[in-house]
């Protein structure tokens, strides 16, 4: 009998341990197009929230990772899903293509945003404690929110793009801002950097950057032959003090 109470327990466990692993597949639209994002499995209760824009590929591994990650800090993790089903890059050309339509057109990814921000509230998240992190394109979309005034208590663009077009002004930034920055990115020039932090300061913005040496552009991911561990490590306990205080 204690054998088969023993492996019902075993069973039983193993269960949990798995659907706390898992993600789970959200479905929902702009106009006619399908988009599909992805939410943790403690979706239903009412935690703080945040959102993941993934890389310019759409949701990949290192989104995942970060998700499941987040759950086990307590968090109700969404990944957003910018592009929609049939328009997911298959190769660094079209994702090149398809994330420039979207630094661009600022408008549409700003809006594609707010809808996965929709979605992650539904899913349990506080309204009063929502951030929002990006990597790459996604690090771009998280200064878009910045940008945008959406109510976040803050961001984090994690190998992100800085720019924007000159002839945007620099408004007014209410959220917290957090960018983390690889010294070797050389898509981050001088005048970029500075542009960069010429608008924090306009904005009269709670901002800091963090510089991480010896690390090419997508430095945080372990698939990418710039994966820089040391850092990566350091960037990602920076994310989680950021997001403990802000999301308190």
């Amino acid at each position: 009998m204690k054998n088969i109470l023993l492996i019902l327990f075993s069973v039983m466990m193993f269960t949990n341990l798995s659907h706390s692993q898992n993600l789970d597949p959200v479905t929902y639209k702009d106009g006619d197009q399908q988009l599909d994002g992805l939410v943790t499995a403690n979706a239903g209760k009412t935690l703080p929230g945040v959102l993941i824009l993934p890389a310019w590929k759409g949701i990949d591994d290192e989104a995942r990772t970060a998700a499941l990650e987040l759950e086990k800090e307590g968090y109700i993790a969404f990944i957003a899903d910018i592009y929609g089903k049939g328009n997911i890059p298959g190769d660094n050309a079209s994702a090149a293509e398809t994330s420039g339509y979207y630094k661009t057109n600022y408008d549409a990814y700003q809006h594609r945003i707010s809808l996965a921000l929709d979605e992650l509230k539904k899913a349990g998240a506080d309204t009063d404690k929502i951030a929002v992190i990006g990597y790459c394109f996604g690090g771009t979309g998280a200064l878009e929110v910045m940008r945008a005034g959406f109510p976040v208590q803050g961001v984090v663009s994690i190998h992100g793009g800085l720019g924007k077009d000159e002839s945007r002004p620099n408004g007014a930034i209410s959220t917290k801002v957090l960018v983390e920055n690889p010294a070797e990115d050389r898509s981050v020039t001088p005048a970029i950097y500075d542009a960069l932090v010429k608008e924090l300061k306009d904005g009269k913005a709670d901002w800091q950057i963090i510089t991480y040496a010896d690390s090419g552009h997508t430095f945080t991911d372990p698939a990418s032959p710039e994966y820089n561990e040391t850092m990566a490590k350091r960037a990602w306990q920076h994310t989680l003090m950021f997001l403990e205080e802000v999301l308190e």
